[in-house]
């Protein structure tokens, strides 16, 4: 798989291609120029923003919030739901910690990388 980071009408998009085996096309055009990472929205003041954060992969939109800051969480419990092309997507915790922070409520929109949480 290639991770590639496409711009339409101002919007970035992260799309993943496969690769197929030989017998299958396989060229592709080079990007023209790379794009510029969208810029993430200026977080909340965090009172213990954690090491590790937790970003949005996709823009979207924040169902809901099933964490919270203090929480203990287990690698791969459902922190919050992102609503993106009318598909519900759970963000997960990436490892076994303490939330730190939540930057996210339901609601909010979100883009590609935004903070959504902290943990430590």
């Amino acid at each position: 798989m290639k991770n590639y980071r496409i711009t339409v009408n101002g919007v970035a998009y992260d799309v993943a291609v496969e690769e197929m085996g030989e017998g299958a096309a396989t060229s592709a055009p080079a990007p023209a120029a790379a794009p510029k990472p969208a810029a993430p929205k200026a977080a909340p003041a965090a009172a213990g923003a954690g090491a590790v954060k937790i970003n949005s992969p996709m823009p979207g939109n924040i169902l809901s919030v099933k964490a919270s800051a203090g929480q203990a969480v287990k690698k791969g419990d459902v922190l919050m739901i992102l609503e993106a092309m009318k598909m519900e997507n759970e963000i997960c915790a990436p490892q076994d910690g303490t939330i730190a922070s939540v930057q996210v409520a339901a609601g909010d929109s979100v883009e590609s990388g935004d903070v959504l949480a902290t943990m430590d």
